[in-house]
Protein backbone atom coordinates (compact mmCIF):
# COMPACT_ATOMS: atom_id res chain seq x y z
CA UNK A 1 0.00 0.00 0.00
CA UNK A 2 3.11 2.48 0.67
CA UNK A 3 4.40 1.64 -2.87
CA UNK A 4 1.20 2.40 -4.43
CA UNK A 5 0.67 5.95 -2.05
CA UNK A 6 4.46 6.87 -2.96
CA UNK A 7 3.35 6.29 -6.80
CA UNK A 8 0.25 8.36 -6.72
CA UNK A 9 2.10 11.30 -4.71
CA UNK A 10 4.64 11.60 -7.68
CA UNK A 11 2.54 10.81 -10.37
CA UNK A 12 0.80 14.02 -8.97
CA UNK A 13 3.86 15.69 -8.22
CA UNK A 14 4.80 15.42 -12.01
CA UNK A 15 1.59 16.11 -13.55
CA UNK A 16 1.03 19.49 -11.08
CA UNK A 17 4.14 21.03 -11.76
CA UNK A 18 2.79 22.72 -14.89
CA UNK A 19 -0.17 23.59 -13.49
CA UNK A 20 0.90 25.27 -10.60
CA UNK A 21 3.94 27.16 -12.77
CA UNK A 22 1.16 28.71 -14.81
CA UNK A 23 -1.02 29.60 -11.60
CA UNK A 24 0.85 31.97 -10.04
CA UNK A 25 1.74 34.05 -12.90
CA UNK A 26 0.44 37.37 -13.09
CA UNK A 27 -2.09 36.14 -15.39
CA UNK A 28 -2.25 32.69 -15.67
CA UNK A 29 -4.44 31.07 -18.29
CA UNK A 30 -7.59 28.83 -17.48
CA UNK A 31 -7.96 25.49 -19.23
CA UNK A 32 -11.34 24.30 -19.96
CA UNK A 33 -13.01 27.07 -17.76
CA UNK A 34 -16.39 25.48 -18.55
CA UNK A 35 -15.95 21.94 -18.22
CA UNK A 36 -17.56 21.01 -15.15
CA UNK A 37 -20.52 23.16 -16.18
CA UNK A 38 -21.00 20.04 -18.48
CA UNK A 39 -24.31 17.77 -17.15
CA UNK A 40 -22.99 14.86 -18.52
CA UNK A 41 -19.59 13.76 -20.00
CA UNK A 42 -17.36 10.44 -20.75
CA UNK A 43 -13.86 9.45 -20.07
CA UNK A 44 -11.90 6.18 -19.54
CA UNK A 45 -9.57 5.31 -17.47
CA UNK A 46 -6.27 2.96 -17.13
CA UNK A 47 -4.65 1.91 -13.82
CA UNK A 48 -3.09 -0.70 -11.48
CA UNK A 49 -4.39 -2.46 -8.54
CA UNK A 50 -3.72 -4.66 -5.53
CA UNK A 51 -5.85 -7.07 -4.20
CA UNK A 52 -5.59 -8.86 -0.70
CA UNK A 53 -7.94 -10.88 1.36
CA UNK A 54 -8.89 -10.84 5.21
CA UNK A 55 -9.71 -14.42 6.70
CA UNK A 56 -12.24 -14.81 9.83
CA UNK A 57 -11.72 -17.87 11.32
CA UNK A 58 -13.94 -20.24 13.51
CA UNK A 59 -11.93 -21.16 16.10
CA UNK A 60 -8.09 -19.73 16.95
CA UNK A 61 -5.47 -20.39 14.77
CA UNK A 62 -1.36 -20.23 15.27
CA UNK A 63 -0.74 -19.35 12.12
CA UNK A 64 -2.78 -17.29 9.28
CA UNK A 65 -3.37 -18.15 5.45
CA UNK A 66 -0.67 -16.10 3.72
CA UNK A 67 -1.73 -13.88 1.13
CA UNK A 68 0.89 -12.70 -1.77
CA UNK A 69 -0.33 -9.71 -4.04
CA UNK A 70 0.57 -9.06 -7.30
CA UNK A 71 -0.10 -5.72 -9.29
CA UNK A 72 -2.52 -6.07 -11.73
CA UNK A 73 -4.28 -4.25 -14.28
CA UNK A 74 -7.31 -2.02 -14.51
CA UNK A 75 -9.10 -0.60 -17.71
CA UNK A 76 -12.79 1.25 -17.62
CA UNK A 77 -15.02 4.13 -18.74
CA UNK A 78 -16.46 6.58 -16.11
CA UNK A 79 -19.87 8.85 -17.03
CA UNK A 80 -20.51 11.53 -15.33
CA UNK A 81 -23.87 13.49 -13.80
CA UNK A 82 -23.40 16.35 -12.59
CA UNK A 83 -25.71 17.36 -9.52
CA UNK A 84 -24.70 21.19 -8.43
CA UNK A 85 -21.04 22.91 -8.19
CA UNK A 86 -19.69 20.61 -5.59
CA UNK A 87 -21.19 16.85 -6.40
CA UNK A 88 -21.31 14.72 -9.13
CA UNK A 89 -22.59 11.30 -9.44
CA UNK A 90 -20.07 8.89 -11.05
CA UNK A 91 -20.81 5.15 -13.03
CA UNK A 92 -17.20 4.20 -13.73
CA UNK A 93 -17.53 0.45 -14.77
CA UNK A 94 -14.37 -1.37 -15.40
CA UNK A 95 -12.40 -4.65 -15.75
CA UNK A 96 -10.02 -5.58 -13.59
CA UNK A 97 -6.98 -8.38 -13.78
CA UNK A 98 -5.12 -9.70 -10.72
CA UNK A 99 -3.78 -12.39 -9.08
CA UNK A 100 -3.46 -13.61 -5.31
CA UNK A 101 -1.25 -16.79 -4.39
CA UNK A 102 -2.24 -18.77 -1.05
CA UNK A 103 -0.59 -20.88 1.06
CA UNK A 104 -2.42 -22.67 3.33
CA UNK A 105 -0.55 -23.55 7.18
CA UNK A 106 -0.26 -27.15 7.97
CA UNK A 107 0.47 -29.07 4.77
CA UNK A 108 4.34 -31.01 4.24
CA UNK A 109 3.65 -30.85 0.52
CA UNK A 110 3.95 -27.17 -1.27
CA UNK A 111 1.80 -28.83 -3.70
CA UNK A 112 -1.23 -29.40 -1.23
CA UNK A 113 -0.48 -26.07 0.59
CA UNK A 114 -0.44 -23.56 -2.14
CA UNK A 115 -3.38 -22.02 -4.43
CA UNK A 116 -2.99 -19.38 -7.57
CA UNK A 117 -6.37 -17.54 -7.20
CA UNK A 118 -6.56 -15.47 -10.74
CA UNK A 119 -9.40 -13.20 -10.62
CA UNK A 120 -11.00 -11.31 -14.02
CA UNK A 121 -13.47 -8.65 -12.14
CA UNK A 122 -16.49 -6.61 -13.83
CA UNK A 123 -17.20 -3.68 -11.51
CA UNK A 124 -19.51 -1.60 -11.35
CA UNK A 125 -19.61 1.21 -8.43
CA UNK A 126 -22.17 3.99 -8.22
CA UNK A 127 -20.10 6.95 -6.90
CA UNK A 128 -20.57 9.88 -5.47
CA UNK A 129 -17.31 12.93 -5.87
CA UNK A 130 -17.16 15.65 -3.91
CA UNK A 131 -15.16 18.76 -5.45
CA UNK A 132 -13.37 21.13 -3.26
CA UNK A 133 -13.34 24.49 -5.45
CA UNK A 134 -10.97 25.08 -8.49
CA UNK A 135 -7.70 27.11 -7.92
CA UNK A 136 -6.28 27.52 -11.29
CA UNK A 137 -6.16 24.26 -13.26
CA UNK A 138 -6.30 22.36 -10.43
CA UNK A 139 -9.60 20.94 -8.17
CA UNK A 140 -9.10 17.96 -5.53
CA UNK A 141 -12.10 15.54 -4.88
CA UNK A 142 -13.28 12.81 -2.39
CA UNK A 143 -15.55 10.01 -3.85
CA UNK A 144 -17.16 7.01 -2.13
CA UNK A 145 -19.91 4.93 -2.94
CA UNK A 146 -21.39 1.19 -3.01
CA UNK A 147 -21.07 -1.10 -5.91
CA UNK A 148 -21.18 -4.80 -7.57
CA UNK A 149 -18.68 -6.71 -9.49
CA UNK A 150 -18.73 -10.34 -11.60
CA UNK A 151 -15.95 -12.30 -10.98
CA UNK A 152 -15.10 -13.87 -14.46
CA UNK A 153 -12.45 -16.42 -12.95
CA UNK A 154 -14.38 -17.65 -9.94
CA UNK A 155 -15.05 -21.19 -10.50
CA UNK A 156 -18.58 -21.05 -8.39
CA UNK A 157 -20.29 -23.70 -9.94
CA UNK A 158 -16.84 -26.39 -10.57
CA UNK A 159 -17.44 -29.07 -8.41
CA UNK A 160 -13.95 -29.56 -7.85
CA UNK A 161 -12.55 -28.33 -4.74
CA UNK A 162 -9.27 -28.18 -3.23
CA UNK A 163 -8.88 -31.56 -2.92
CA UNK A 164 -8.80 -31.83 -6.59
CA UNK A 165 -6.37 -28.12 -6.65
CA UNK A 166 -9.04 -25.72 -7.84
CA UNK A 167 -9.69 -23.08 -5.08
CA UNK A 168 -14.01 -21.52 -5.19
CA UNK A 169 -15.08 -18.07 -5.20
CA UNK A 170 -18.66 -16.87 -5.59
CA UNK A 171 -19.35 -15.03 -8.53
CA UNK A 172 -20.80 -11.56 -7.50
CA UNK A 173 -19.92 -9.62 -4.37
CA UNK A 174 -21.01 -5.96 -3.08
CA UNK A 175 -18.41 -3.66 -1.78
CA UNK A 176 -17.90 -0.04 -0.61
CA UNK A 177 -15.07 1.84 -2.31
CA UNK A 178 -13.50 5.24 -1.10
CA UNK A 179 -10.46 7.44 -2.89
CA UNK A 180 -9.20 10.90 -3.18
CA UNK A 181 -7.72 12.32 -6.25
CA UNK A 182 -7.48 15.65 -8.19
CA UNK A 183 -8.73 16.70 -11.50
CA UNK A 184 -5.66 18.68 -13.40
CA UNK A 185 -7.47 21.19 -16.30
CA UNK A 186 -5.04 20.72 -19.51
CA UNK A 187 -5.64 22.66 -22.69
CA UNK A 188 -7.53 19.84 -23.99
CA UNK A 189 -8.34 17.55 -21.85
CA UNK A 190 -8.77 16.87 -17.84
CA UNK A 191 -6.48 14.34 -16.31
CA UNK A 192 -7.86 12.29 -12.92
CA UNK A 193 -5.30 10.86 -11.50
CA UNK A 194 -6.94 9.22 -7.90
CA UNK A 195 -6.36 6.33 -5.10
CA UNK A 196 -8.97 4.38 -3.87
CA UNK A 197 -9.78 1.37 -1.24
CA UNK A 198 -12.16 -1.57 -2.32
CA UNK A 199 -14.22 -3.38 0.54
CA UNK A 200 -16.19 -6.56 0.14
CA UNK A 201 -19.00 -6.44 2.62
CA UNK A 202 -19.37 -10.37 1.93
CA UNK A 203 -17.83 -13.89 2.03
CA UNK A 204 -16.61 -14.71 -0.65
CA UNK A 205 -15.70 -18.29 -0.29
CA UNK A 206 -17.08 -21.25 -1.56
CA UNK A 207 -16.44 -24.18 1.28
CA UNK A 208 -15.27 -27.54 0.14
CA UNK A 209 -17.32 -30.35 -0.48
CA UNK A 210 -16.12 -32.27 2.84
CA UNK A 211 -17.22 -30.14 5.81
CA UNK A 212 -14.05 -31.32 7.55
CA UNK A 213 -11.97 -30.08 4.58
CA UNK A 214 -7.98 -28.68 6.05
CA UNK A 215 -8.21 -25.93 3.54
CA UNK A 216 -11.75 -24.23 4.00
CA UNK A 217 -13.64 -25.68 7.26
CA UNK A 218 -11.99 -23.32 9.61
CA UNK A 219 -12.82 -20.46 7.90
CA UNK A 220 -15.56 -18.45 8.44
CA UNK A 221 -15.40 -15.88 6.33
CA UNK A 222 -13.00 -14.57 3.62
CA UNK A 223 -13.05 -10.70 1.96
CA UNK A 224 -11.38 -8.99 -0.43
CA UNK A 225 -9.82 -5.81 0.07
CA UNK A 226 -7.61 -3.69 -2.96
CA UNK A 227 -5.91 -0.31 -3.68
CA UNK A 228 -6.70 1.07 -7.03
CA UNK A 229 -4.87 3.54 -8.80
CA UNK A 230 -6.92 5.34 -11.29
CA UNK A 231 -5.88 7.44 -13.98
CA UNK A 232 -8.54 8.97 -15.81
CA UNK A 233 -8.83 11.21 -19.28
CA UNK A 234 -12.00 13.11 -19.87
Amino acid sequence: MRQYILFFLLVISFSATAQFGSMFQKNPIINLENFDKQKVHWGYFLGFNSYQFKFDYKTPVNQDVRVDKSIGFNVGLVGNLRLNESFNLRFEPGLYFNQRNLTFPGFANEFDALREVKSTYLHFPLLLKFSAARTGNIRPYLVAGVGTALNLSSNATARDDNAQARFRMIKWTNFYELGVGIDLYFEYFKFSPSIRGVFSLQNELVPDNDPNSPWTSNIDGMKSRAIFVNFTFH
